[in-house]
């Protein structure tokens, strides 16, 4: 049963009591006890088991106190249900055992079946509806994000053959993202069907493009999927990834409650590029964790103090943990955030 909806009210833009925080990655390798479990089974192993997904989304909000919890899982996994063969390589990431290189490539992808391809994801999410007490985030890639993977074969710091296809044949392009954009969406419609709580896009990579192109190549698509989506009453985030700073200008009207930043950018200039009408959630640099406590706690003031001057702020990292990051720092983090920003609000300090 729901007893914390701080994080829900937060994308609304209504008042709460104190800032809500929850991290991406935060289910990962900096917890000893994840550790462990990865010791005996590999990241897609513990997504086909239900009760072990189940239990390693839990793991952070027991341990950390956060105010959302972020299901475990991996963006690549519904897209081998349109017929994209992948492994999740250590220390590599994924890999494509048939990367798209051609229409026909794209022509022969199927339309996703989440219920026959991906009962495991819903069965987690069920059984995180009954155990939760604070809302539950799924999550899908974003088109251009999954694209990069889809058509490098590999992660790739170039994109130049996700690039090259783009602006060689557009028409293979889009015809790649508007399939990807119903698989999102199918796919995220599925988890809230199935009692998730909110869903955000993530779109890691995006902040490699102009902002011309992204405003040509992948936005349609973007507005597709919030959408197909906005009939559902669930809050939505968009986290355009990192590098991302000048494509915010262009995401004014996109039907979406919050955007996620990255750390290059600052709260109040990221809220002015957007506009008005959008809670924001961020940005922490991840690495600034790696500082003493009173540093990490500076910087989480900083912060709060900037978010809160209007509603709609929601503490987060502007990328996720990394596996070097100490349990210890991030739970006194989480108390941090959570005993500052409920003083200041109590003494009537920002919006």
């Amino acid at each position: 049963m729901l007893t914390n909806d701080l994080f829900l009210r937060a994308c609304r833009r209504e008042a709460v009591e104190r800032v809500p925080v929850w991290y991406m990655r935060q289910a990962g390798r900096y917890d000893p006890d994840y550790r462990k479990i990865k010791e005996k089974y590999s990241l897609l192993e513990i997504c086909r088991q239900p009760e072990l997904a189940a239990e390693v989304t839990l793991m952070p909000v027991r341990k950390l106190g956060v105010d959302a919890a972020i299901l475990y899982s991996d963006i690549m996994n519904p897209v081998a249900s349109i017929g994209i063969d992948f492994d999740i390589v250590k220390d590599v990431g994924p890999v494509i055992d048939n990367p798209i290189r051609c229409a026909a490539d794209v022509e022969r992808l199927t339309p996703i079946e989440v219920e026959r391809d991906l009962g495991h994801v819903l069965e987690t999410i069920r059984i995180l509806e009954r155990e939760l007490e604070v809302p539950l985030i799924s999550f899908a890639g974003a088109p251009f994000t999954l694209a990069s993977y889809i058509i490098e074969g590999r992660p790739s710091k170039s994109y130049i053959r996700t690039k090259t296809l783009m602006y060689e044949d557009p028409r293979t392009w889009h015809l790649l993202m508007g399939k990807l954009a119903d698989m999102a969406a199918t796919y995220l419609r599925a988890h809230i069907a199935a009692g998730a709580k909110a869903v955000q896009l993530f779109d890691s990579w995006v902040g490699s493009l102009a902002p011309h192109d992204f405003a040509a190549f992948v936005l349609p698509h973007i507005q597709h999927i919030f959408a197909s989506l906005s009939d559902l009453e669930v809050p939505k985030i968009y986290f355009p990834g990192v590098s991302s700073g000048e494509l915010l200008p262009h995401l004014g009207g996109l039907q979406a409650n919050v955007i996620g930043l990255d750390w290059r950018v600052p709260l109040a200039e990221g809220r002015r590029r957007i506009g008005s009408g959008y809670a924001i959630q961020g940005n922490l640099d991840p690495y600034v964790l790696t500082a003493p406590s009173e540093v990490i706690h500076e910087h989480a003031r900083m912060l709060l103090d900037e978010g809160m001057k209007e509603p709609g702020y929601i503490f987060n990292l502007g990328h996720g943990l990394f596996p070097e990051a100490s349990l210890d720092k991030l739970k006194a983090l989480t108390d941090f955030i959570h005993q500052y920003s409920e003083s200041q609000i109590a003494a009537g300090v920002g919006a």
